[in-house]
């Protein structure tokens, strides 16, 4: 699988909430407090900011020995509690000094995804929206993304664990997308990280499916199930990627950002993956931003550096795409072999080879994996070839003559159903 784990590196500034909001009685301002600290180690932790030793985090969680685990059990103790600072604050939402109380929190979030995220040389850019949503959006996407990360991680140990946490991401974005996101809006600024979109989430959902999908099939490879049932599977994860593309071009209103990061990326992908290296791209993409003297500049002075920058979005999805369609026209060939459909399985091979050349990723960790599977494919043409000439002598067919590829999608999202504990917080309003 190809790996994209930029979502996860989002970054917050501190709350203390019970230094703006004024809570009524002790309870109140206990559970502020509480709030608070519940904050405190997530910001810690993914600002890279605590201090504790690993032994200590070890401890504190009660045995974990993941940083991902770790991760997950604090923000399923924060989110609880910041689900019922939102219901209560809905309670009174049209009250001024609630109003008040939450601009003064100053709620800012880093964007993994954003345009101006790239090259911003005085630190990462820090986007402020004044709404309690907001906090739960940005914590919710963290929580998929450090989802998602896990399943990575159990990956190589555990095949359905994977899948079943990928399936749960995806279903955290689900939730994102149609429960969080819309009543956002009407607090929304003009300027608003990608992640605080409609459009981001369910790109997001999708992706995790795809990639759950990726590990079903492995599974799939391990029983032993036949060549037609394993290229619908790996088809049908280019089918989820191709409707997150969908999303993306229907929304373009959603978010400047996405306009810019994301669908102008998409425009350009197959004109230039043609180009060798990571460094090019990036290069490429930029000068479509209307800063080509910039990236020039940039390229020229820091080309050793390219290899640490953000890796388009657009371009893990358009190259997941056509790492699975490459996998899947494999096993189609394979079994139309076993078919006895030897010229037909040359074609498609020979076909899925002149594509799968053509859309070659720039991230060099991304290209070692299509390398394997095109040189994989080369050798199953030439022998398919070999056999063909000296056995069968089939004909060849044209291009329009192959077969389409049919996809199966198997994995849906495992709904997220959010937690509150349902504490009364009563403001001195």
């Amino acid at each position: 699988m190809l790996r994209f784990e930029d979502p996860a590196k989002l970054k917050t500034k501190k709350i203390v909430f019970e230094d703006v909001y004024v809570g009524r009685d002790s309870g109140t301002l206990e559970q502020l407090k509480e709030l608070s600290s519940k904050r405190r180690v997530i910001e810690e932790s993914i600002n890279e900011s605590s201090f504790i030793t690993d032994a200590i985090a070890r401890e504190i969680s009660g045995g974990l020995t993941s940083p991902c685990e770790q991760d997950l059990q604090k923000l399923e103790q924060y989110l609880p509690l910041l689900e019922n600072l939102v219901v209560h604050f809905d309670l009174v939402s049209n009250n001024r000094q609630m109003i008040v109380w939450t601009t003064e929190l100053k709620i800012r979030w880093t964007s993994a995804l954003s345009a101006s995220s790239f090259f911003n040389l005085l630190g990462p850019k820090y986007f402020q929206i004044d709404s309690l949503r907001f906090e739960l959006c940005m914590t919710l996407f963290l929580y998929g993304a450090i989802l998602r990360e896990r399943a990575l991680e159990v990956l190589p140990a555990d095949l359905v664990q994977s899948a079943t946490l990928f399936r749960k991401a995806a279903g955290v974005y689900q939730y994102l997308a149609h429960d969080v996101i819309p009543s956002l809006h009407p607090a929304s600024t003009a300027e608003r990280p990608p992640e605080s979109t409609s459009a981001v989430s369910s790109v997001m959902s999708l992706i995790c499916l795809a990639e759950a999908q990726a590990v079903t099939i492995r599974k799939a490879e391990e029983k032993g199930n036949t060549g037609g049932l394993l290229a619908k599977l790996h088809y049908g994860v280019t089918q989820f990627l191709d409707e997150a593309t969908g999303v993306l071009y229907s929304t373009t209103g959603e978010c400047k950002d996405i306009s810019s990061r994301f669908l102008m990326e998409w425009q350009l992908v197959f004109a230039i993956d043609a180009l060798p290296c990571s460094t090019w791209r990036l290069t490429a993409t930029l000068m479509c931003f209307d800063a080509a003297a910039f990236a020039l500049d940039w390229f020229s002075n820091n080309h050793y550096m390219c290899k640490q920058m953000c890796i388009p979005f657009g371009d893990f999805i358009s190259s997941c795409k056509a790492l699975h369609e490459l996998r899947s026209q494999k096993y189609l060939a394979d079994s139309l072999k076993i078919a006895g459909h030897v010229g037909v399985a040359v074609g498609v091979l020979h076909h899925a080879l002149v594509n799968a050349k053509k859309k070659m990723p720039g991230e060099e960790s991304w290209r070692v994996v299509f390398r394997k599977e095109i040189d994989d494919a080369a050798d199953m043409l030439r022998k398919y070839e070999h056999e063909n000439e000296f056995v069968w002598r089939e004909k060849i067919p044209t291009m329009d003559e192959l077969p389409l590829l049919e996809g199966k999608k198997i994995v849906n999202f495992i709904p997220y159903h959010p937690q509150r504990w349902e504490r009364a917080l009563v403001f001195n309003i």
